[in-house]
């Protein structure tokens, strides 16, 4: 049986909880706490040498990690990835894009409102964050306008990495009331009878 080593809050760590239960895949969870230095541990580090959560463990020992490279290995051969190089490529783009574009942004505006309570001295960070957390909404609601998923027809990995912090980026201080495509994808997202919530 796999195990995930992770924090319920994380997006990052969402992602992989979320997959494996739309695969219907069991799984053992193993809760770490990233603000009292467990990703720190010589035990964690043995894992992940980067520090950082998720980690997914197979069942030889393996690990791996970085969420959207467990995204590809769990979803590979199954409909949340697709085998046409065009449209395997696109979802590629989507995870790149919210590696760069999307969660150094809403993500980290969210840790600092959340996690860290919003202190005086991130502030000016903050407010810089919206910014840009608002230009990668645009940039999904361009998208979500004329498609139903990310990459055209099939929910797919790529909606999965940027529901996981898109669908909590209201934590963060975004509004997502002006981006109707946004809001009807999500719906959609939910609607998937094996959907579970990030705190389920």
């Amino acid at each position: 049986m796999y195990k995930v080593y992770g924090d319920y809050r994380s997006g990052n760590c969402y992602k992989v909880k979320l997959m494996l239960n739309l695969l219907g895949q069991p799984y053992e969870w193993h809760a770490v706490d990233i603000l009292s230095g467990d990703t720190q541990t010589e035990a964690f580090l043995a894992k992940n040498p980067n520090g950082k959560i998720p980690v997914l463990e197979l069942e030889d020992g393996t690990c791996l990690w970085e969420s959207n490279a467990i995204l590809n290995f769990l979803a590979d051969g199954s409909e949340f990835l697709p085998s046409e190089p065009r449209l395997r490529t696109q979802v590629l783009q989507w995870q790149f894009f919210e590696q760069y574009s999307h969660e150094p942004y809403i993500a980290v505006a969210r840790f600092i409102q959340l996690y860290l309570g919003m202190p005086q001295e991130r502030l000016h960070e903050y407010e810089k964050l919206q910014k840009r957390g608002y230009k990668a909404l645009d940039v999904m609601e361009h998208q979500l306008a004329r498609t139903p998923y990310l990459v055209g027809e099939q929910y797919s990995i790529a909606d999965i990495a940027l529901y996981a912090y898109t669908h909590v980026a209201h934590e963060g201080g975004f509004d997502l009331a002006s981006y109707p495509g946004i809001q009807a994808w999500m719906q959609r997202v939910e609607s998937h009878p094996r959907h579970v919530g990030m705190l389920d």
